[in-house]
């Protein structure tokens, strides 16, 4: 090779070396926090090296790689489809939740629990294919704006995290969802916005059904809840589809907190880390009051069991993956 062109592929090589991985961060403990824990764990030779078939990473969704207020944004894409049904057959208002719920009512909606939630998801997420469901949620995404931002939801995922996501995997990492949101709703665009594929969305399952009788082998949703991703929920939920214990586990609420728990608990190296909302110019400002995104235990026990806590004013640059 020429003498110029071998100085020229060293240099490339020198500055794609040091690039810098998570350019959206700041340069603060916690992105230091970070890159040396990614050190430590993928150099062969030191005592905290992990292989790459166990460097499991695992992210919250709702609060961790997008926004969830004023509403998780499936519950908002649930509304916008029981008001289309609702308009084709008023019939299906049959309970004062769903009423409400077609109305905007989200006091009346949230009055109805679980219950009345189900009863919503049963009316919007049911009697369809997963691939037509999924079809109509990245329509939706894509198309739809957020009611104080103006951007569609699918450009409300956060740049820093989609950094941080490709950083792992650039580094050997396997990264997952671990959410509390519809494991197909999720599916519809995890990998366009995040690059992690289908079969490592772990979320919340619903009742879905098998049949041939039409002379087409076709799988239904059926509605209903068969197992909820949340809280204590995720470390099962873990285990249920991926098999094994993360080395990295990130969220922002305390629906996160025992997954947390679980990964920082095993042995060896071991990563948590709860993003706080702090931004109330750029994003949203919340943490220990309100019906989405408390934050409670994370924040008082966090420093004693050696967490990372994002301040999302201070440590990121950048907010959005969208235009804004």
């Amino acid at each position: 090779m020429p003498k110029l062109a071998c100085a020229a592929a060293l240099l490339m090589a020198c500055s794609a070396a040091h690039a810098d991985p998570l350019p959206s961060w700041n340069d603060t403990e916690t992105k230091s926090a970070i890159i040396e824990f990614v050190d430590n764990v993928t150099k062969p030779g030191l005592d905290t090296y992990v292989t790459p078939e166990d460097r499991i990473a695992v992210f919250d969704n709702d609060g961790t790689l997008w926004a969830e207020q004023p509403l998780y944004f499936q519950a908002l894409f649930a509304l916008e489809i029981l008001r289309e049904k609702a308009q084709a057959d008023p019939g299906i208002l049959s309970s004062d939740v769903l009423r409400a719920a077609n109305d905007g009512d989200m006091e009346g909606v949230m009055a109805g629990g679980i219950d009345g939630l189900i009863e919503i998801i049963n009316v919007s997420h049911a009697a369809i294919t997963p691939a037509d469901f999924e079809t109509s949620a990245s329509e939706w995404l894509a198309t739809a704006k957020h009611p104080t931002t103006g951007m569609a939801y699918a450009e409300m995922t956060y740049q820093p995290m989609v950094e941080l996501l490709r950083y792992l995997r650039d580094e050997g990492f396997a990264t997952y969802i671990v959410s509390g949101g519809g494991i197909d709703f999720i599916r519809s665009f995890a990998d366009e916005a995040y690059g992690i594929p289908p079969w490592q969305v772990v979320g919340t399952e619903g009742n879905t059904s098998y049949s041939a009788e039409s002379g087409t082998p076709t799988i239904m949703k059926d509605g209903g809840v068969t197992f909820i991703d949340d809280k204590e929920g995720k470390p099962v939920g873990i285990m249920r589809h991926i098999g094994k214990r993360p080395i990295f586990a990130s969220g922002n609420s305390d629906g996160d907190f025992a997954m947390l728990e679980w990964t920082t608990a095993g042995e060896g190296p071991r990563f948590g880390m709860l993003l706080h909302h702090t931004d109330g110019d750029r994003e949203f400002a919340y943490d220990r009051e309100g019906h989405i995104g408390v934050l409670n235990r994370g924040l008082d026990e966090a420093a004693e069991r050696g967490w990372t806590v994002i301040d999302m004013a201070e440590d990121w640059s950048r907010i959005w993956t969208g235009s804004r």
